[in-house]
């Protein structure tokens, strides 16, 4: 049986190993990565700690009932890499399991430690028959 650590720990703490690096970068070619899961928690250090150096107002992830995955930051209108497909499943999957919202539309606070600090997100989902968005809300 394979141990699943706590999803939310695991972001926090790839937070704190990317953290000097450049978040932009490494999430432009993390859909070939061979771990989807980890790749996804992996995205999602990297996503918040892009806003957070780029002073983001948020952080859009939209699926299509296809299967795209498209990301859009709020700062100035500008697509941000995609994490391809497999990956944005898992994405989607890791934030649910994280913040516990199952219904199609919820939205609830997530506080992340980044090295010696932390950062309080807003996470958004809504679901709609063809198109599934969750909007990752970074404070003023």
């Amino acid at each position: 049986m394979k141990e699943k650590r706590n999803l939310h720990l695991k972001v926090q703490e790839m937070c704190d190993c990317y953290a000097t690096g450049d978040p932009l970068k490494e999430m432009s070619i993390i859909k070939n990565d061979e771990d989807k899961e980890e790749a996804a928690l992996k995205w999602l250090a990297l996503a918040a700690l892009h806003g957070v150096n780029n002073n983001a107002e948020e952080i859009t992830i939209t699926r299509s009932s296809e299967g795209t995955v498209r990301v859009f930051a709020e700062y100035r209108e500008s697509e941000l890499p995609s994490p391809g497909s497999e990956v944005g499943e898992k994405i989607v999957d890791a934030l649910r399991e994280i913040t516990h919202i199952e219904e199609d539309k919820g939205k609830t606070p997530l506080s992340l430690g980044i090295r010696n600090d932390s950062v309080n997100l807003q996470i958004k989902f809504k679901a709609k028959k063809d198109k599934e968005k969750i909007t990752i809300k970074f404070p003023e």
